[in-house]
Order: C-alpha cells, then sequence, then structure tokens
C-alpha cells in the first residue's frame, strides 16, 4: 500500500502563494519562483509558471543550497560561480543573474524565494540593486512565512501581505477587486489621488486607458482614474491577478488637468492621440463618415499622421476585415506605379512575370485603398484611376477585358491642389472624385496640450517595442518640448522619443542635457524676470533643508548599519533611502 506524502506548508496555501508571486514579478520586474524544501515549485512567473507542483530537475544547485545552508545567494555571472560550475547546463543557462532568499520559520526552512533575470535589462536591475533587492524580498519573506502560514484564512492573510508589501513602496499603488473596488491603497497612492486612506477604501474605481491600445496592460500607459466623480490622468501599469487588479502608478507623473466632459464626449480612436479642440473635432467627424463609402481626401502637413487617421476610417468602417492597402505614390517609380496600381496580365510586356500579376487596387477589393502623396501621381495614371472610379473596374495592362472592383478610396496629400490643378499638374474632374470628404489636419503647433499626451504615449510605445526602462521626463524637458514648433509634426516627437529612450542611463530621467543642441537653440528664449526677495529667501531655505536632511540621514546610517533600520528610523522606505544617498554621496559612509 503506497503512502500519500502529505503536502508541505507552502503547497497548502500554493493559491495565496501564486498571488503573491504575480504580484512581486509585477512590482519588481524581475522572474519570481518559490520552491519548498524538497525542492517542488510552488509558483512562478515566466519560463518557471508551468513548472508548478514538479519537482525541479538537477539543474538547481542555487535553490539547493540556499535551503541547505539557510543562507541567501546572489549570482551576477553564473559562468563565474563556484555554484555554478557544477552544473552540467551551466554553458546554455538562461538565467543570468539569480538572488534566493531562504523562508525560515522555526529554525526550519520551509522553501525558498528567488529573483531571476533572463534578460539582459533584468541583469543590469539585479547588478545594480543588489541590497535593495536582498533587504526587499528578505522582508518580504519574513512576512510572507509569519502571517500567512499561522493563518486560517488565505484571503485575509493575502490582503495583510500586500498591504504590508505595498505601504512599503515609494510608487502609488491600488488594489481592485472583482467588482472595482478598491481594497488595498499606500499613502503615496493616497497622496498622488489627494485622498485619505478612509475615504479611498471600498469607494468604485474606474481605470480607462486614454487611448485604446492592444496590450496597454504591459509598461505605462496612460488612464484616465474616476472616484467620486472626480477623474485624474495617472501614468502606470495594470495587471490582473485572478479576482484582483493591480495599478502601479508610475513615479513620473504628467500632471496634467483633465477634461472631463471633454474626454466623456469625444469617441476613443486608436493610436489618435490628443484632446484638443482639433483633434476632438477629428474624430467626432471620423465616427460620423467611417461606415460610408464615400471618398476621402486627408490633407494636411508632413508628420501629421495621415495614413493613421486612414487607417482609423477603415477601422471603424464596414469594411475593417476587409483588406486595407496602403501605396505611397511618390515613393514607387513612374515607370511601375502603373503596373503596381493595375497589374498585368501574362505577356503583357517584356520582363513580365509568366504568370502575370495582381495589382494593388485589385488586391484592395471590397476594403480600403489608401492612395498618399495622390498629388505626385503622373497625369496619364490618373485618367486611368478616375476611369476605374466611375466605372468600378480596372483594365489590367496587356488585359482585354475588365475586371470589376469595390473599393473605397482615401487618399492623402500635402500639396496645393488649387495650384496644382492651375498648372496643369493635376486633372481637376479627377480632384473632385477624390474630394468627397475632405479632412485637414492641424499641425502639431496648433493642438494646445497635445504635446504632454503624446510624449507619454510615444515613451509607452517605443520602450515597450524596445524592452527598456520606462524613464521619467523632467518638467524642464517638458516645457521646452511644449514650447517647440514641431515643424516635423508627430512624426518628429516620435523620432526624438524614440533617440532620447536610446540614449538616457537605464532607470534614469530625461533631462535638458539629453536634449539635440539644435532643438533647444529653435526655441525662443524668454526673459525671466529678476528673482523677488521672496524667492531668495524660499531657495536659501530649500538648500538648507537639504543640508538638515543630508545630516540626519548620515547620522542614521551611522547608528544603523542596518538600512531598513535606518529607513525606519527617518520614516522613510529602503528605495528611497538608497536614493537619497546616491543623491547625498554617502555610499563611502555606508561602506565603512
Amino acid at each position: 500500500m503506497s503512502v500519500v506524502k502529505p503536502q508541505s506548508l507552502l503547497m497548502q496555501i500554493q493559491p495565496t502563494v501564486f498571488k503573491f508571486t504575480k504580484m512581486l514579478a509585477s512590482v519588481l520586474q524581475l522572474e519570481v519562483e518559490i520552491v519548498d524544501a524538497e525542492l517542488i515549485s510552488v509558483a512562478g512567473t515566466g519560463p518557471y509558471h508551468h513548472a508548478v507542483g514538479q519537482s525541479l530537475n538537477g539543474n538547481s544547485h542555487l535553490l539547493r543550497y540556499v535551503i541547505n545552508s539557510k543562507k541567501e545567494k546572489v549570482v551576477i555571472n553564473p559562468q563565474q560561480d563556484p555554484l555554478c560550475k557544477q552544473c552540467h547546463s551551466r554553458t546554455s543557462c538562461a538565467e543570468l543573474a539569480f538572488i534566493g532568499v531562504p523562508i525560515i520559520i522555526n529554525d526550519d526552512c520551509i522553501g525558498a524565494i528567488s529573483l531571476v533575470a533572463v534578460t539582459a535589462a533584468q541583469q543590469i536591475k539585479i547588478r545594480d540593486n543588489i541590497q535593495i533587492l536582498s533587504d526587499y524580498i528578505r522582508h518580504i519573506s519574513t512576512i510572507f512565512v509569519s502571517k500567512i502560514v499561522d493563518s486560517s484564512s488565505n484571503e485575509e492573510n493575502f490582503n495583510h501581505v500586500m498591504l504590508t508589501l505595498i505601504e512599503n513602496m515609494d510608487q502609488g499603488v491600488l488594489v481592485l477587486n472583482k467588482n472595482n473596488m478598491i481594497t488595498l491603497s499606500n499613502s503615496s497612492a493616497q497622496k498622488q489621488l489627494d485622498i485619505s486612506a478612509e475615504a479611498i477604501t471600498n469607494e468604485h474605481l474606474t481605470i480607462t486607458p486614454l487611448t485604446q491600445l492592444q496590450h496597454h496592460n504591459c509598461g505605462h500607459v496612460q488612464y484616465i482614474l474616476s472616484i467620486n466623480q472626480r477623474q485624474m490622468l495617472i501614468t502606470g501599469q495594470l495587471h490582473n491577478l485572478q479576482e484582483h487588479r493591480l495599478f502601479l502608478m508610475a513615479f513620473h507623473q504628467s500632471h496634467m488637468a483633465l477634461d472631463s466632459n471633454l474626454i466623456a464626449s469625444q469617441p476613443t480612436l486608436d493610436k489618435l492621440v490628443g484632446t484638443s479642440r482639433p483633434m476632438q473635432q477629428l474624430k467626432q467627424l471620423i465616427t460620423r463618415i467611417a461606415p460610408g463609402n464615400s471618398s476621402v481626401l486627408i490633407a494636411g502637413e508632413s508628420g501629421t499622421g495621415k495614413e493613421v487617421v486612414a487607417r482609423a476610417i477603415h477601422r471603424l468602417s464596414q469594411r475593417a476585415d476587409k483588406p486595407f492597402i496602403a501605396i505611397n505614390c511618390a515613393a514607387i517609380p513612374e515607370q511601375l506605379l502603373e503596373s503596381e496600381l493595375f497589374g498585368y496580365v501574362k505577356g503583357a510586356f517584356t520582363g513580365a512575370s509568366s504568370h502575370g500579376k495582381m495589382g494593388l487596387i485589385q488586391s484592395a477589393n471590397t476594403g480600403t485603398l489608401f492612395l498618399d502623396e495622390i498629388g505626385d501621381m503622373p497625369m496619364m495614371l490618373q485618367v486611368k484611376l478616375l476611369r476605374a472610379i466611375e466605372s468600378r473596374e480596372i483594365l489590367p495592362i496587356g488585359a482585354s477585358k475588365p475586371i470589376p472592383v469595390d473599393i473605397r478610396i482615401i487618399s492623402a496629400t500635402n500639396q496645393n491642389f488649387e495650384q496644382y490643378i492651375s498648372q496643369g499638374k493635376f486633372r481637376e474632374d479627377l480632384y473632385y472624385r477624390l474630394n468627397v470628404i475632405p479632412i485637414n489636419l492641424a499641425p502639431l503647433r496648433d493642438r494646445q496640450g497635445d504635446v504632454e499626451l503624446l510624449i507619454h504615449f510615444f515613451l509607452n510605445l517605443h520602450t515597450r517595442r524596445m524592452g527598456c526602462v520606462y524613464p521619467g521626463i523632467t518638467a524642464d524637458v517638458m516645457e521646452l518640448l511644449k514650447k517647440y514648433r514641431w515643424p516635423g509634426n508627430v512624426r518628429e516627437l516620435s523620432n526624438l522619443i524614440e533617440y532620447l529612450i536610446n540614449i538616457v542611463p537605464n532607470g534614469e530621467v530625461i533631462d535638458r542635457n539629453l536634449l539635440p543642441p539644435n532643438l533647444i537653440a529653435s526655441i525662443p528664449v524668454q526673459h525671466q524676470p529678476a528673482p523677488t526677495g521672496e524667492a531668495t529667501h524660499e531657495a536659501i531655505n530649500s538648500a538648507n533643508l537639504e543640508i538638515m536632511e543630508k545630516q540626519l540621514i548620515e547620522e542614521a546610517i551611522q547608528r544603523h548599519p542596518n538600512k531598513k533600520l535606518a529607513a525606519e528610523e527617518l520614516g522613510i522606505g529602503v528605495a528611497t533611502l538608497y536614493r537619497k544617498i546616491k543623491k547625498y554621496e554617502l555610499s563611502e559612509i555606508t561602506s565603512q
């Protein structure tokens, strides 16, 4: 008769451990794995998610060491660590860095919590924050054991662990239940929302992304938070944790005023970012014209997003599930444009494919054809396009029989069509066929208030695409960018943000020194009035406060080598203490 081995303490509370693990991974942006004393996986994220309930294979030297020795283990370079040299898989190991902490109760090790880096960015995060992460995970391990294992109510203890964890975080955190009621919040979130702990608990909160992006729960996004008939624009991350939702506020907020009436009245369209009057009118116009089949002509300066608007019209139309074919008439050589647009049959000309070729117009059948830079289309092709629009059929090169097509044409230009028509460069009858519904896009310099929204949009877009850390941006830089004229419009702004993300140090803030000199030089200098006596007095007071703060921190860390105790004495979080140590260059004292 086989004897069923009883579950370990950690496995008995596996659902709670799983919630805790996902939350910890979301907060720290590292992979987490929790095992019991028998090296059975209890919970994990990323590559460790599917191993739950399984015994770890032979590649577990680090976790085995943590459990057997009851000591913490840190590995930054697996290729050189003595423990890793015992592993047969060290040359192909996906783990780039490791911090393991034992879970101790009554002097017995019941398991281990490990933070693992599987990407270069995560490896840098562990390497640069070893002490902070070690102190943090050790503290959480103690709470995890003492408050969960000894209790009979998993939900109650999960809330307790969550509350203890998030209250010690410097960034604002909100936890919502399945009914969108706030069950937990920390002081940072309460301060950010300007609401007391008593007033925020059990209040209904609606969190809506400002722009409807796919996968908007990854990376920082601007959200509209609605609570008690108030609406706020907050940058953060939203994570689903089984029956809970975790909202992590970014350290760097835009502090923009939110016009609730404007947000409520305007339609939400993917990638059409902006709340200015021109953008509000554009979104309302798009929602009205999208369901129809009439031709649309989009006019605007280069970089204003004409193709973005065309795609938005297509997505809201009845042709949304049909092809969207985009053609840049200026990018295709004139001698190839006709064959690209209309296609050709077998043997139509020397060098033609033996199978013929379907034209792009025919490829867009039942869908939408977007003709960008339509003003650069040769006159000969303008005649052929006009005939195709009027007869709803095309004649491929070399064909004797026309092919019927059902397309909606959206065209775009940055040219002055009246001048082109008067100069004989564009057919007037084709212009009227294309310009059934005209849309004029405002340049970015005329979209008051949209620059800041677009900056945060592109910060999120490019950091998520490149897989790097979401940087903050100083108020000084934000003001400079809002004053810039943006001759290249939204495209220029997107390119600048991508450039800044590439050069800003990991985890740092984009400041004035990173901006291209030519951009700063083109911004008009505003002469500031000389500081008043009151302003000078405030500056002196601010400097004196920093001197006092530095002295208090210096004395605290001399009395308490343990950073957690020093932080508790100062009444700040451990992460805040480390930032202050770096700010005041007190690292030499801490290393003594």
